[in-house]
């Protein structure tokens, strides 16, 4: 293949391209324009699951200390079905993800940007996805091991996940809670490095997420 054309043919070469930005020099040269952006379905899904996460994370620290009342059982259920929708989310970001490839870095970032820098940026990504799987599914798993069954948004019986099995509960229930909290961590390094590259490096970085502004076909 051409490498004029590696920059428009996502599903080719693997899924580990998702998380792999074509060097400039393998780019069409509009691709490495700073105002290539994301797409307006790859900004809401972007948007909708960091304020659904943010909830279920705080949700989640708060009720565990909560005595057993109305309310925790409350606070418990939602927290399971937001937490299946977010798997649900996460699913249909991946596949417009691999259906319409996100923008390349801004090239002026790549040339600035070290090795270790670009690994951690790759690495940070691809470990985001994988726990956007894992803590909603060790959720699930916890809850269907503990004989209760999720209802999603209150109202639709899911099937369980795994059998009740109080021993299994007590096995997963930990895992739950350290991807959780491995998500957390990621997504604040995340933020952290999105806004120093916005406000210290001002290369074009979080403009491409951002969803005022003109958009590229991306």
């Amino acid at each position: 293949m051409p490498p004029q054309d590696l920059g428009h043919c996502p599903t080719d070469l693997g899924v580990a391209r998702l998380f792999i930005t074509v060097p400039p020099t393998m780019q069409h040269p509009s691709a490495t324009s700073p105002t290539a952006r994301y797409s307006l379905v790859a900004m809401g899904l972007h948007w909708l699951m960091a304020l659904v996460l943010i909830g279920l994370f705080g949700v989640g620290v708060y009720m565990v200390d909560l005595p057993v009342s109305p309310a925790r059982l409350k606070l418990y259920n939602w927290h399971k079905w937001a937490g299946v929708t977010v798997l649900a989310l996460a699913l249909v970001r991946l596949l417009w993800r691999l259906w319409k490839r996100p923008p390349p870095l801004p090239q002026t970032m790549l040339l600035a940007m070290p090795a270790w820098q670009r690994l951690a940026h790759h690495g940070t990504h691809g470990l985001m996805y994988v726990l956007f799987f894992a803590v909603p599914l060790t959720g699930w798993a916890y809850s269907s091991a503990s004989g209760f069954r999720v209802m999603w948004f209150g109202r639709i019986p899911l099937p369980d996940f795994v059998a009740a099995d109080k021993a299994l509960a007590e096995a997963i229930k930990p895992w739950h809670a350290y991807s959780a909290y491995a998500l957390a961590t990621l997504a604040a390094l995340h933020i952290a490095a999105a806004l120093k590259h916005h406000a210290i490096d001002r290369d074009g970085l979080l403009a491409r997420m951002w969803p005022a502004g003109k958009r590229t076909a991306h």
